[in-house]
């Protein structure tokens, strides 16, 4: 089966950024840098990050990278990171989203939705837009 994983890029902060993440979600973090890779001409510190993975033990994927000198970066206007799961995780999904709350700049309180489920947004503090649906118990 195919999978959809978020690909965040960072301006010199991805190593920061996924350590970070890997301290809310937990999982194996694998990093390699410009110079590791090879990929050298053009990039002015090999040891920025070409390609970060996170796996989690819950099945998430995360990637990222920094983005090299002269390829424009936006933080956060273009992708914003959904967790969602049953009632049954709830506990988990708000833990995410009280850890994802450090330094962030709040957006929607993780509070009981108008469709049934709770929900919250923020932005944490490296600029990427997070979203949390906890599922409503069925009626």
């Amino acid at each position: 089966m195919a999978t959809l994983n978020p690909y965040l890029s960072f301006d010199g902060a991805a190593r920061e950024a996924m350590t970070f993440y890997q301290s809310v979600f937990g999982g194996e973090l694998t990093i390699s840098t410009f110079g590791e890779s090879g990929f050298t001409e053009g990039v002015p510190d090999l040891d920025q990050v070409m390609h970060a993975m996170l796996v989690t033990p819950a099945g998430f994927t995360l990637m990222a990278a920094d983005t090299p000198d002269g390829v424009p970066h936006n933080p956060g206007d273009n992708i914003s990171i959904s967790l969602s799961g049953p009632a049954e995780d709830e506990d988990e999904l708000r833990g995410f989203f009280a850890r994802l709350s450090e330094d962030a700049t709040p957006g929607v309180p993780l509070e009981k939705a108008p469709w049934g489920d709770h929900f919250g947004m923020l932005t944490d503090r490296f600029g990427i837009g997070w979203m949390v649906n906890i599922a409503g118990e069925p009626a």
